[in-house]
């Protein structure tokens, strides 16, 4: 009765946060409530959500820090001398133009936000594809696959993931890295192979230069009040404070939400000393940041209650029965494979927080660790699938910005998109993180 009661609150949350009769921050609440009342649960069920919320707390901390943190940096200019030498060294060449697009992307997307990276990226890039007479598509192809492979510990995939299954980012993100590498290195070369290909349709000179062309690099305008917030001069010392949070990520214990608490401060305090100014800074960054700590909060909430209840280990034990024993080892791999179609299918709410969580403690019940399964899921759900979904706003604001239709875009950039889920699928079985 608890397993089917379980599963009727999962499919009950599934539903109505697919098909848009709620929000995911009431779903995730709201349902799982229920459940627990029908399960039983009673009194108990506040108590299963305090616990919940209290294991998420830090996650949805280092998120809100982290994503005001990025903001305040790009504010300030970081990135602008960066996009400039792209843009010059980029030239009339279409691969360096593709592939100067693809570094962009994914130095846009260094704060994890897809949006904010379609937004730097395509604008950037979109005229001189435009006056080159370059296929749009492969803008907004690599621009994809850039922001596809750049799974990063702050972004929105891997904190639910972590959050789902109650693991740290650290553990989760770390054994990633070389199949992460495998990916941008993909992506270099699908910018290098679309290139080729545009230099072949176009008719180039020796020098891979467009003939007859008098178009020259161009710089992004900023507005006067984009202006007023650039703080060009401390260019390296924004830089600086980057490379040092991420290097204490990824070689250090040290807590990533306190980490991003002090990369924060000292931001607002070097690019914007004015009291008043570091009051808008965090302003202008914590809608944005706010909504997905609302939503992770939610999350522990669900995830308090489909464990405190006893749901989620009562659909476990009832799945265990129909997954043979020897076949557990090979769910993680099928999961990496499949995980780039779902995003079709299934919100990262929705699989993150419903699906993944029952798959990975099936699976623990037979001997292999819960982690692969969300490492797994990683390699293409809502990473690198979340481009091409039409389950994320992201998706209609890249085509839109381009001028490309959404199933042109579809149709040319799904199958590159999960190639690249299978290559890091693959590259995550040699370096051993699961195995095949």
């Amino acid at each position: 009765m608890l397993a089917l009661t379980g599963i009727l609150t999962i499919v009950v949350m599934l539903y109505c946060i697919m098909s848009k009769r709620m929000s995911p921050i009431v779903a995730l609440i709201i349902i799982p409530t229920i459940g627990a009342l029908i399960a039983g649960s009673g009194l108990e069920t506040p108590k299963y959500i305090v616990a919940g919320i209290t294991k998420l707390a830090p996650m949805a901390a280092m998120f809100v820090f982290a994503i005001t943190f990025f903001g305040v940096i790009t504010d300030a200019g970081m990135f602008d001398p960066i996009i400039k030498r792209i843009l010059r060294f980029v030239g009339t060449n279409p691969i360096r133009i593709i592939i100067g697009t693809g570094i962009l992307a994914l130095i846009a997307h260094l704060d994890g936000n897809g949006a904010v990276t379609f937004l730097v990226t395509i604008p950037t890039m979109l005229p001189l594809f435009t006056k080159l007479g370059m296929d749009k598509r492969m803008l907004i192809g690599i621009t994809a696959l850039s922001a596809g492979v750049n799974f990063l510990p702050w972004t929105g995939p891997m904190i639910r993931a972590a959050s789902a299954l109650n693991i740290s980012t650290h553990d989760l993100f770390v054994p990633l890295i070389p199949a992460q590498i495998v990916g941008l290195t993909f992506m270099i070369f699908m910018g290098y192979y679309w290139g080729k290909k545009e230099q072949k349709r176009l008719g180039l000179t020796k020098e891979g230069m467009l003939a007859n062309s008098n178009v020259s690099h161009h710089e992004k305008e900023l507005t006067e009040e984009e202006k007023k917030l650039r703080r060009p001069h401390l260019f390296w010392v924004n830089i600086g404070l980057v490379v040092a949070v991420l290097s204490t990520m990824v070689f250090t214990r040290i807590s990533p939400t306190v980490a991003f608490m002090i990369a924060l401060t000292l931001a607002l305090m070097i690019n914007y000393p004015n009291v008043k100014m570091q009051s808008e800074r965090i302003n202008a960054h914590a809608k944005a940041a706010l909504m997905m700590a609302s939503i992770l909060f939610a999350a522990g909430a669900f995830t308090g209650i489909m464990t405190g209840s006893g749901m989620l280990k009562a659909m476990s034990e009832s799945a265990v029965n129909f997954i043979p024993q020897h076949f557990a080892s090979h769910v993680p791999f099928i999961t990496g494979i499949v995980s780039m179609p779902l995003s079709l299918i299934f919100d990262p709410d929705s699989y993150y927080f419903g699906i993944m969580p029952v798959v990975a403690n099936t699976v623990e019940m037979l001997g292999i660790p819960s982690i692969q399964v969300a490492q797994a899921s990683i390699m293409g759900q809502m990473t690198t699938g979340f481009p091409v979904s039409p389950l994320t706003p992201a998706t209609f604001l890249l085509v839109s910005l381009a001028g490309v239709d959404l199933a042109d875009h579809q149709k040319f950039s799904i199958p590159v998109l999960w190639l690249a889920s299978i290559i890091m699928t693959v590259a995550c079985v040699v370096t051993g993180v699961f195995p095949i």
